[in-house]
């Protein structure tokens, strides 16, 4: 198995920017396929891609009375497509314009007939440009893009964990590609105030079914140009009047900028026990949104799940 030091690389913003924004962009042309064809499901869960054993995928999707799965696969580099009929289709991830990712993906699914047209505009990101006229962003560093699957497979694994401890109502560990982050998200069982909207890139029909309900909402992002750190992070919404003054991981500090609570990837990189410091992290910015808006802890909280033990019911 792989070294503690290999399973947390370095992944400085600088190294790998350029890779990232075409990465994102990809992940968005394959996400919108998935958008057209999944039904809708609440909070835009339906949309999401996840971690594999080779990189992130879309899991089944509905084509008729058949299935496909879509995996960008980070160890050959290549964009896999899978149909439950036995056809199959790979697209080599290579440096190549974004507008030329998508006329080749378009292609490979008219080949597979599979029909879908998508918004060809990005969501999420500054200054977006249609994919077919992409030719801006056009990088591929395969061992960066290797690098932050490697990531992406500690943060997963940490996020599973940390959900376990809870027996409310809760997302799955979902890649959300508008975002371009890894997140998990647990809900009070109260209703929200109606999101203001303005989310740059988002519908504000989105933003405001997505946060219907009062949520802690936790994950782990690469890093952007408007905050160029890879970061563990944690927000509520709506934020609790005394949230971000609650006391949390000592490493970690509230990010007025975002929003959000912040701990920094270095330093969980660099940590002796990067797993307890990303728990720690996760745990502490929970109970700070739990406390703050005063959830029944009692009610919606568990240990964490033991693997091949059933977990044990209180007061039984």
């Amino acid at each position: 198995m792989t070294s503690e030091k290999g399973r947390w690389p370095e992944l400085p913003w600088s190294m790998w920017r350029e890779t990232a924004l075409t990465l994102q962009l990809w992940t968005q042309i394959v996400g919108k396929a998935r958008l057209q064809l999944a039904p809708w499901l609440n909070h835009s869960w339906q949309v999401a891609l996840y971690v594999t054993a080779r990189g992130l995928g879309t899991s089944a999707m509905p084509v008729g009375g058949e299935i496909l799965e879509i995996e960008f696969d980070f160890i050959e580099h290549q964009l896999l497509l899978r149909t439950s009929t036995g056809e199959q289709r790979r697209l080599a991830l290579v440096s190549q314009s974004v507008a030329a990712f998508y006329a080749q993906f378009m292609s490979v699914l008219r080949e597979l007939k599979v029909t879908v047209s998508i918004h060809e505009l990005p969501n999420e990101v500054l200054n977006p440009i249609p994919f077919p006229d992409d030719e801006s962003h056009h990088t591929y560093d395969a061992e960066a893009a290797h690098a932050f699957w490697r990531v992406l497979i500690q943060a997963d694994r940490l996020l599973k964990q940390f959900r376990t401890g809870f027996l409310g109502k809760a997302s799955p560990v979902h890649f959300f590609w508008g975002s371009f982050d890894l997140a998990v998200t647990r809900f009070s069982g109260r209703a929200a105030p109606p999101h203001p909207g303005g989310v740059p890139g988002l519908p504000d029909v989105v933003a405001r079914e997505a946060y219907s309900h009062e949520v802690s909402s936790a994950g782990f992002w690469p890093g952007s140009d408007a905050y160029p750190t890879a970061a563990f992070y944690s927000y509520a919404y709506p934020e609790p009047a005394g949230f971000r003054t609650r006391a949390i991981t000592p490493e970690a500090l509230f990010e007025e900028k975002l929003g959000e609570f912040i701990l920094p990837y270095e330093s969980v990189r660099t940590s002796v026990n990067p797993d307890d410091l990303v728990l720690g992290f996760l745990s502490s910015t929970y109970a700070a949104a739990a406390d703050a808006g005063a959830w029944d802890r009692a009610r919606l909280e568990c240990p964490l799940g033991v693997a091949g033990r059933v977990r044990p019911l209180s007061g039984r």
